[in-house]
């Protein structure tokens, strides 16, 4: 990879905000754009006030219709419209969101998508998968593309070098002064990385599915476990649950987001959490996770 992804948290609350805590939004930073996940009341002041540009959005992904994840979509195309972009704006989230009015500009387009939708990026695709919540509810698999690695010792011992570098790359073997040098003789594939992102669900095992191997599992913990059948009737995951699918899917770390308002203190989550996936992150907005 040739920099550094950056995620940013922009609203880490629950459906009603709070003086700490804005409602949803995760900016995913690569190659220069951005890509935002969720795009809660007032998305955009939240990316101005932590350094992440709106003018650089280039795709946005709707998890589900409940308004605390897409209503900022209106405000910032309206500052966009303002500012004089001309530069296409793509909006994908499920069946509904194509119907407001107030999204449609010249520059944005909006498309309505479900189970096993593709969106294909420069070294990197954003697959949508079913999750268990209302409204439509999917995650999100940012999924970067493998990387060609070469062992240049190996390479060199074998007699590659200069231009027969790009030739092996182009047509899977070249004949160096040593003889002939496949592609898998001197190199390998290096998987990219993987971000999930959970959007609002109780645990299911469709996430943990996807979730396998990721670096970084975003995942919702609206309740803490003493909460759990709360949870449930209102479909949402309490710590301990978004712990014990990052445990299940061997994900790296863990980001838990979309906290309730009534937990003013974030130990508690972070505690709760811990004792079942020990790298795990409470997010509060600006936090910044670099991969």
């Amino acid at each position: 990879m040739s920099m550094a992804m950056r995620i940013v948290v922009l609203g880490s609350g629950g459906a009603v905000p709070s003086p700490e805590r804005n409602l949803s939004g995760i900016s995913l930073h690569y190659e220069g754009d951005v890509y935002l996940f969720d795009c809660g009341e007032g998305t955009q002041r939240q990316m101005m006030k932590f350094g992440s540009s709106y003018a650089k959005v280039k795709a946005v992904f709707i998890s589900h219709l409940h308004l605390d994840h897409w209503l900022g979509l209106i405000g910032m195309i309206e500052t966009l419209r303002l500012n004089g972009r001309t530069e296409k704006l793509e909006i994908f989230g499920p069946r509904g969101i194509a119907r407001s009015e107030l999204l449609v500009r010249d520059f944005v387009t909006v498309t309505e998508i479900g189970d096993g939708f593709e969106y294909k990026g420069d070294g990197f695709k954003v697959r949508a998968f079913d999750v268990e919540h209302d409204k439509g509810g999917m995650g999100f698999v940012f999924q970067e593309d493998a990387k060609r690695k070469f062992d240049e010792a190996k390479a060199k011992g074998m007699g590659l070098k200069g231009k027969l570098f790009r030739e092996i790359q182009e047509k899977g073997s070249v004949e160096t002064e040593k003889g002939k040098v496949k592609l898998e003789d001197v190199s390998w594939l290096q998987d990219g990385l993987k971000i999930v992102y959970s959007g609002d669900t109780m645990p299911c095992k469709r996430l943990v599915d996807e979730a396998k191997g990721a670096d970084l599992i975003i995942h919702e913990a609206t309740f803490l476990e003493e909460m759990k059948e709360e949870a449930k009737e209102k479909k949402h995951s309490t710590a301990k649950q978004a712990a014990e699918i990052a445990k299940k899917a061997g994900a790296k770390r863990l980001l838990l987001t979309h906290i309730s308002g009534r937990y003013k203190d974030s130990k508690e989550i972070e505690k709760e959490a811990r004792k079942v996936f020990e790298e795990t992150i409470v997010a509060k907005d600006g936090l910044e996770v670099l991969l």
